[in-house]
């Protein structure tokens, strides 16, 4: 986890834009000593949301298993998933 004070993305903001890039890691900014905001390079924010849409995706299918409604067949899943992988 890297950690920065508020105050060094005014004093500092390329080196820790190259630090996001690099790291592919959040900064957390804290501002007196709490936890303020949270940044990261924008390629690991839309991988990330991606990920978290997938997620979300992926539970409404297991909700409606659970709740005896057809699911896909393995190929149906094979195609989305492979579809999933080439956007990302």
């Amino acid at each position: 986890m890297l950690i920065r004070p508020s105050a060094a993305i005014r004093q500092n903001y390329n080196e820790i834009a190259e630090l996001c890039r690099k790291t592919q890691t959040p900064v957390y900014l804290t501002k007196n000593g709490e936890g303020d905001l949270v940044i990261m390079d924008i390629e690991s924010f839309v991988r990330r949301e991606k990920m978290l849409q997938l997620r979300e995706d992926l539970l409404a299918v297991e909700e409606d298993r659970a709740a005896g409604r057809r699911g896909c067949t393995i190929e149906e899943l094979e195609s989305f998933l492979d579809g999933a992988l080439d956007e990302g």
